[in-house]
């Protein structure tokens, strides 16, 4: 009879604690620290260490997201920076080292020396304080601060957008490689509906700097102020980056208003808040995670290598000597643009030359045009020249890391995390766009999102079409991988996919 009473008892509990006992099942933390160098000169605005600890008490997740360029090998974080971030989390909060999920948001801001000593404080503090929540996820659109930075150009070449040389000639363009206008969104709220996180991925290099010239977390930086502003109290947003290895912000070559990256930010920021209004947190949502290794294929670059030297030579071999130089060809150019039909002088000279059976000027008019394109094509040509001079450093660099490297592959992480209905699957390398869009239209699951810079830094990784491209594009030089790993990457990150699929 006694045992019969407890059962119900229990029967009771159930029904009448069993949401709230449901919704304290996942539990959350977050923080953030401050990781700015102050010494390293004048600061426009803070860079963080954000940390999101998530746990249904079967799996605990620590979601980190970093204002910096790259976990290791790049910037001013240190390869040791991970192991050093896994040891102490594991032996002083006993959370499995390989728990740890840390994105870059890639960023050029300057971190400080003791940035690992910051990232597990803030691990530390959200672990310490956290509360049961509820999660609700979707997504959002923002189309209007980015742009791809690969150009293709009508002889069947791609050249991309950046500081480090110049664009060709606009009339050899013919068209502009894609984007992923996405906001994957996550929001964690507490019990009472008052907002205790988001964590926000989207594809864009934040690299527009701040007007300031100070150092900065750049756009992704702004917006997430513009998130928890609005949002207010003690809320953190995290950002993710996904797939921008190929994503500028727009007017990112603009040299008529100072570069920064505030107002691309805000528009994110308010973007992402515009979707996270419409999400519904609930109580019975699944986390889950999976962690995995992959051996990727170093590239074989000599042939490329080779390839870039003989296009060098025969650039250079396009030079030719000219009559005009800077100070003559300057003046020229405006002098014809501004009218075409009399450019030597006004058009009454033309006419009374006409009326005496003279073409001094239209003579002298066709040598300068002809001095004129001489020069044109030189500039056009060295112009070429500074673009595969840097892209054949990169390659002459990578090759010898991978002919020193003990082994023909490379052997990286590959994650998965799924919080309630958004599903993420990670790499440490800055994968193009092309990349995520392929992997989300090949998975039958809704709310599918691929980070790279996560968990390390192995440089560019193109497609393996992008690959085939000849010098042009800096993504496809600075690598290190072989063609092969694009396909082995994407049907890995299909089968993480599946792994988190679940109920």
């Amino acid at each position: 009879m006694i045992r019969n009473f407890i059962f119900a008892c229990s029967l009771f509990a159930v029904s009448f604690f069993g949401e709230e006992v449901f919704a304290q099942s996942i539990r959350a933390g977050v923080a953030k620290v401050d990781i700015t160098k102050l010494d390293a000169g004048p600061v426009n605005d803070p860079l963080f260490a954000k940390a999101l600890v998530i746990t249904d008490d079967r799996t605990t997740i620590v979601l980190v997201s970093l204002d910096a360029v790259a976990i290791g090998e790049i910037g001013y974080i240190k390869n040791d920076y991970l192991p050093t971030v896994r040891n102490h989390m594991e032996k002083e909060l006993g959370i499995p080292a390989n728990q740890l999920v840390v994105n870059a948001s890639h960023c050029h801001g300057i971190v400080c020396d003791d940035v690992a000593e910051r990232t597990l404080d803030a691990i530390r503090k959200a672990k310490n304080h956290m509360v049961p929540v509820k999660i609700g996820t979707g997504i959002g659109t923002e189309d209007r601060i980015m742009e791809n930075r690969r150009l293709k150009m009508k002889d069947g070449r791609e050249i991309d957008v950046r500081h480090a040389y110049s664009l060709p000639p606009d009339d050899q363009v013919a068209g502009i490689g894609p984007v992923d206008p996405k906001i994957g969104i996550v929001r964690l709220d507490r019990m009472d509906g008052s907002p205790l996180a988001v964590l926000y991925q989207f594809a864009c290099h934040p690299i527009q700097g701040a007007a300031s010239g100070g150092n900065t977390a750049d756009l992704s930086g702004a917006a997430s102020r513009v998130i928890e502003e609005n949002l207010g109290g003690d809320c953190v947003a995290l950002f993710f980056q996904g797939c921008g290895g190929d994503i500028n912000p727009v007017l990112y070559k603009d040299v008529h208003q100072p570069r920064d990256g505030n107002w691309h930010g805000t528009m994110l920021g308010l973007s992402t808040l515009q979707a996270l209004r419409k999400i519904e947190a609930r109580a019975d949502a699944k986390i889950g995670y999976v962690h995995t290794s992959i051996e990727v294929p170093r590239a074989n670059l000599e042939p490329r290598i080779a390839e870039l030297e003989i296009e060098r030579e025969r650039l250079i071999s396009n030079l030719k000597g000219t009559s005009l130089n800077l100070k003559t060809f300057l003046p020229l150019a405006v002098q014809y643009q501004l009218d075409p039909e009399h450019p030597s002088y006004y058009s009454h000279r033309y006419l009374r030359e006409q009326e005496q059976g003279r073409e001094d000027l239209k003579r002298l008019d066709v040598e300068n045009r002809r001095n004129m394109a001489a020069y044109v094509e030189n500039i056009q040509t060295m112009e070429s020249l500074t673009r595969l001079q840097t892209n054949l450093a990169l390659l002459r660099k990578h090759h010898i890391d991978n002919t020193r490297a003990s082994k023909r592959t490379i052997d990286v992480e590959v994650c998965g995390v799924r919080l309630g209905d958004f599903r993420l699957v990670t790499f440490p390398g800055e994968l193009t766009v092309q990349i995520g869009l392929n992997i989300q239209r090949a998975s039958p699951m809704q709310g599918v999102f691929v980070s790279g810079y996560t968990n390390g830094y192995i440089y560019y990784c193109p497609t393996a079409e992008q690959l085939r491209n000849l010098g042009g594009a800096q993504e496809d030089s600075d690598c290190i991988l072989d063609a092969a790993w694009h396909e082995k990457f994407e049907a890995h990150a299909l089968g993480v996919l599946q792994k988190l699929q679940g109920p």
